[in-house]
């Protein structure tokens, strides 16, 4: 293993230093060490880096050396150099009848919940005749305590027959309205000759899940496994870098059919990954929350509908919580339509988890963090490689050092930002000069005979 990631950090060390000059970046941060024998290290994006950015895949933010020579670096999720192990909860579970895929599921869902959205008991009364001898195997899983999102569910079976089961997952925010999830993994619990085979993981995107209940149907109902207890893994992020949030104040639209709606612009390229409103005084209305990254574009829903509300009394007050969104966003537009009336402007609130960089100390330090350019692109290195064999060399609690931003500086400004002039293609161009200057030949040539009244002899 050793050799491995000797070998992985000999690859990162033979990449050429490229001198991509400064000004091809609008602002640097130097880099404080917080140790001189690091090698690698890692450093968190703050507000400022994200502003100055200006791809939207965060390719124009890369790592220089005292020369001005690129430095092999990349941009990590807030836990992927970390060794931290997810966490679980144990959720409440109710089991419900398993309709067939792809049909009405023939029952109603009757329930009592609590004033802070646990539900306390819930009952499915059938709507057909045939519906009422469906197998249980079905489950309506209370998330409503978890304020993290979900990553995965992790399923207890008892122990009986052979089992290989798909299911498909839904959620909802109130137990009416219900939407599908992406998701992936099957239960699986197989033996022969002595050998057991089990898989009870059903995970979720790389965002997560956050909605207060999920709904698990087998597709098919006869083969769905007799569930004894659910847990609910949430990431290490949850666990370890709280979200950060933007506080935008929008201006309020009329659209063409008649509604309005609400329109914000974020001031920088943060990894979105939840979304809030905020109105003065007690409220309670349904939101649905689109984003774009440019005029030119469609709106792209993001959230919704979602019932946010505030109410005060007897001392004490209550809110709805942030919204998850189905996936991270970096667009630059924002907007927010409503069910109803609005009173007063609502202030869009969206949540993220600061990214973090990690880069090599190779060449001549002092380092510094370079990001805003129209014209520059990080290069691909193995940095990702290099980080999973150190960690399996040096034990799961190795981390890269720390790094600090320092105060920023301006390096070309606003003139970084602006798009390369595009490649001139002059062999292209000195082919159709010739092309062009040979036609105009033969046509001087033609029109000197026409004008002598000379025809060319054989």
């Amino acid at each position: 293993m050793k050799s491995r990631s000797l070998t992985l950090a000999l690859l990162v060390l033979a990449l050429p230093l490229a001198a991509a000059p400064r000004q091809d970046y609008a602002r640097q941060w130097p880099l404080q060490l917080s140790r001189d024998d690091g090698g690698a290290y890692r450093v968190e994006l703050d507000p400022a880096v994200y502003a100055q950015a200006h791809s939207a895949q965060l390719r124009d933010i890369d790592v220089i050396d005292a020369g001005g020579a690129i430095v092999p670096a990349e941009v990590f999720a807030p836990e992927q150099p970390l060794a931290r192990a997810p966490q679980r909860r144990s959720l409440p579970w109710f089991p419900l009848p398993a309709a067939p895929a792809g049909t009405n599921k023939g029952w109603e869902l009757i329930s009592e919940v609590e004033t802070d959205g646990r539900l306390r008991r819930v009952e499915a009364r059938s709507t057909a005749g045939d519906t009422a001898k469906l197998p249980q195997t079905a489950l309506l899983i209370d998330a409503s305590a978890v304020r993290a999102p979900i990553q995965a569910l992790q399923l207890q079976w008892a122990p009986g027959a052979a089992l290989d089961a798909a299911y498909s997952v839904e959620a909802s925010d109130d137990l009416d309205h219900w939407r599908s999830v992406t998701s992936s993994g099957r239960l699986l619990d197989l033996q022969r000759d002595g050998q057991r085979l089990v898989q009870r993981r059903i995970a979720f995107d790389a965002v997560g899940e956050q909605a207060r209940y999920l709904r698990l149907t087998p597709q098919d109902p006869q083969r769905g496994a007799q569930i004894v207890a659910v847990e609910a893994e949430l990431s290490a992020t949850a666990a370890g870098a709280p979200l950060q949030w933007r506080e935008l104040k929008g201006a309020r639209v009329q659209l063409k059919d008649g509604g309005v709606a609400f329109e914000y612009r974020l001031d920088g390229r943060f990894p979105i990954q939840q979304a809030d409103v905020a109105l003065p005084g007690n409220h309670a209305l349904q939101w649905r929350l689109d984003s774009r990254d440019s005029e030119d574009e469609g709106w792209r829903a993001q959230a919704g509908p979602w019932m946010a509300y505030a109410v005060a009394g007897q001392g004490a007050g209550d809110r709805s919580p942030a919204r998850q969104l189905a996936s991270a966003s970096r667009d630059r537009l924002w907007r927010l339509r409503a069910s109803g009336a609005v009173p007063g402007e609502p202030v869009l609130r969206l949540g993220y988890r600061p990214e973090v960089v990690v880069f090599l100390a190779q060449g001549q330090p002092p380092y510094a963090l370079v990001a805003g350019s129209g014209r520059a692109a990080r290069a691909d290195s193995p940095l990702s490689q290099l980080v999973d064999a150190l960690r399996q060399s040096r034990g799961n609690d190795w981390r890269p050092a720390e790094a600090s931003l320092g105060a920023p500086g301006d390096l070309a400004g606003a003139a970084a930002l602006a798009a390369p002039e595009p490649e001139r293609d002059w062999r292209s161009w000195l082919l159709w000069a010739v092309l062009v200057g040979g036609a105009l030949i033969v046509v001087g040539f033609a029109m000197s005979l026409l004008r002598s009244g000379k025809a060319p002899q054989a």
